[in-house]
């Protein structure tokens, strides 16, 4: 028979002591700032994909803008030379 087993704890393992229990009850405003800290982060995080998003929209106008310009000198060209 193995010895560890005969031997009794000295509290019922459902009474643990009160130091191994951990303390979920917040002091002060310390459990706020982690909300606040993922909802600056998600902010954050949605100015940039925004910043993206701009970035994007000017690049794909000014290949539009290019592509207009092309076109109507080329316009302007062909009416030059009927001329």
């Amino acid at each position: 028979m193995n010895p560890l087993t005969q031997l009794e704890a000295p509290y019922p393992a459902h009474d643990l002591p009160d130091e191994l229990i951990p303390m979920t009850t917040p002091k002060g405003t310390r459990a706020m700032l982690i909300y606040e800290d993922l909802a600056r982060e998600r902010r954050r995080e949605a100015e940039r994909v925004a910043r993206n998003q701009r970035l994007v929209r000017r690049l794909s106008v000014a290949k539009r803008w290019e592509r207009v310009s092309a076109w109507a000198a080329r316009r302007a060209q062909r009416a030059a030379d009927l001329v």
